[in-house]
């Protein structure tokens, strides 16, 4: 089966899945895409300029894969030779109604923030099937649709709703998990204190001021602990980063984004205690590779963490919002290494060498059934 994969923004976890799931796959898979920046761009302009490369290639695929960040009723319309008939499927990273504005971006306060919203409900209407990375993702995306829709003047469909949820359904992320075991080691290091992790993206979605202040205080008492800060800045990262890089000195074994993967690889096998501070995440690629390598994560109750999280180990892993993340971190760093909870075992289900045979069973029944009927997915 041939598949034409269409990313209009191709970096970190877009380009990661895109590249990934290509290479894995038995089926033949085409990509599409265009530069990871810009993104509002892309959103606006980007179906315009891979519909003329889809055309270019001349080639007539089973499936259309497109993700989130591509108006695929534009892209739709501009590929009719090539693209009528043809089913099509879209994959939610994100979307643009429930994900959360950065402070600083003009747009919402002068209301024109809600096309790209629309551009994702046009989208999802459009496609064959409708996939989210989680169960979470789905249904608030779901569940913030008919509000969103009530915001226009008339002529709202309250009825696509229902329509767009009957062709939802979730297709966890695959990740390459099997990259990080060569940079495991045989047992962990002797140090001086345990390793506190942070590695995600330094922005004010993933809430690094309550993370650091849980650190402040807990330096502050006197409690041994390191800390490591990975993750990529693209420019303007919060000023609590600098702040922190001054404020706990010595306590930083390493800061920064890390060049290669292998060295982001070697500090999420030495490192003990993850800390997850996030207002957002849809599913969290970056928890993930940590639980993997055996750090033990502390994650809100909420949003899509618990879907990473077998039951016996909720109370262990999970923290409510009514909790002290200090006193939760507190009791980990003082703690026995006896109370390390490992979910690398459970998390490697989202490895592709699992994921790929159920992406690619899912996407050889949709193009094989019958119209307009989703095929249910089936998680090994």
């Amino acid at each position: 089966m041939q598949i034409a994969l269409v990313e209009p923004y191709c970096t970190g976890s877009h380009a990661a899945w895109a590249t990934e799931y290509a290479a894995h796959s038995r089926h033949e898979v085409e990509l599409f895409t265009l530069a990871g920046r810009n993104w509002k761009w892309r959103m606006h302009g980007g179906a315009v300029t891979l519909a003329n490369r889809f055309l270019a290639a001349g080639n007539r695929p089973d499936l259309i894969l497109a993700t989130d960040m591509l108006d695929l009723t534009t892209f739709l319309a501009l590929t009719r030779p090539l693209s009528d008939g043809c089913p099509s499927a879209i994959y939610f990273h994100e979307n643009q109604l429930t994900y959360p504005w950065s402070p600083g971006d003009p747009d919402p306060g002068q209301q024109r923030d809600l096309h790209y919203a629309f551009i994702n409900y046009v989208s999802a209407l459009a496609a064959d099937a409708v996939l989210f990375n989680s169960r979470y993702h789905m249904e608030s995306f779901l569940g913030e649709l008919p509000g969103f829709l009530k915001r226009f003047p008339d002529a709202v469909d309250l009825a696509t709703v229902p329509a767009i949820a009957r062709k939802c359904r979730v297709l966890p992320l695959g990740l390459d998990l099997k990259k990080l075991e060569p940079f495991r080691s045989e047992a962990r290091p002797d140090q001086e204190a345990p390793l506190v992790l942070w590695n995600h993206r330094w922005e004010y979605d993933k809430a690094p001021e309550e993370f650091f202040e849980a650190l402040y205080q807990l330096d502050e008492e006197g409690v041994e602990f390191r800390v490591a800060v990975l993750g990529e800045s693209f420019g303007r990262a919060p000023a609590v980063f600098k702040q922190a890089r001054e404020r706990l000195g010595a306590r930083v074994a390493q800061w920064g984004y890390q060049e290669s993967f292998g060295a982001y690889a070697h500090w999420l096998w030495r490192a003990d205690i993850l800390p997850v501070t996030s207002r957002q995440e849809f599913f969290g690629a970056s928890v993930v590779q940590a639980l993997y390598c055996g750090c033990q994560a502390l994650l809100p109750d909420r949003l899509a963490y618990p879907e990473h999280v077998p039951n016996g180990s909720v109370e262990a892993v999970l923290y409510r919002d009514d909790e002290s993340l200090v006193d939760r971190l507190r009791t980990l760093l003082t703690g026995s290494e006896a109370t390390r909870e490992n979910l690398g075992g459970h998390v490697a289900r989202y490895d592709w060498e699992r994921m790929a045979p159920v992406y690619d069973d899912f996407f050889s029944a949709l193009v094989g059934g019958e119209g307009g009927v989703v095929p249910e997915i089936a998680l090994r």
